[in-house]
């Protein structure tokens, strides 16, 4: 992960979180446990986050920003949506461990909560006249064959598993 120097005390209270979610339940770790581990104070787990989610949520922003960052282009054919599947799926890949805890802890809701929030929100500014229902397609698509591919440890090439997805949504099979 690359920081900003002002993320720095966020990037420890993220890294302290799953540090301790790989040794016990995350329904034991409270903010307690997340300070001591982070070297943190507990006024400044509260100034930056309000609850133990707010650190997973703020992990997936700081992800998608740099992937948005990398890849904001507009697709024009099937092998642009592949490549953006594929990038994304690799990201995804490259934080294997980190959702394997997610998927342990029973956090994977906080996943398909956030796809569905950035989903929408690039729906509308991107593609206004289009069916308030479609993001949550392409969302539930992307999360539940994200998990699924998750449960197998990402074992099939991520090309394939995005070539999957997209002809899912461009021939319907």
């Amino acid at each position: 992960m690359e920081y900003r120097q002002e993320e720095y005390t966020k990037f420890y209270i993220v890294q302290a979180l799953f540090k301790l979610m790989s040794e016990y339940e995350y329904e034991k770790i409270n903010v307690t446990d997340i300070v001591n581990k982070a070297g943190v104070g507990r006024a400044t787990f509260y100034r930056n986050f309000k609850r133990k989610e707010d650190i997973i949520i703020y992990y997936f922003k700081h992800h998608t920003s740099e992937f948005m960052f990398n890849n904001r282009f507009y697709p024009r054919c099937r092998e642009d949506y592949i490549k953006i599947v594929t990038n994304a799926l690799t990201v995804f890949k490259q934080q294997i461990d980190v959702f394997k805890l997610l998927r342990k802890a029973h956090l994977e809701y906080v996943y398909l909560d956030y796809l569905n929030e950035n989903m929408s929100a690039m729906f509308e500014s991107e593609y206004p006249d289009s069916s308030k229902y479609k993001p949550y397609c392409y969302s539930g698509l992307l999360f539940n064959v994200s998990m699924a591919w998750l449960d197998n440890d990402c074992n099939e090439p991520t090309p394939t598993i995005a070539e999957l997805i997209v002809n899912a949504i461009y021939f319907g099979n």
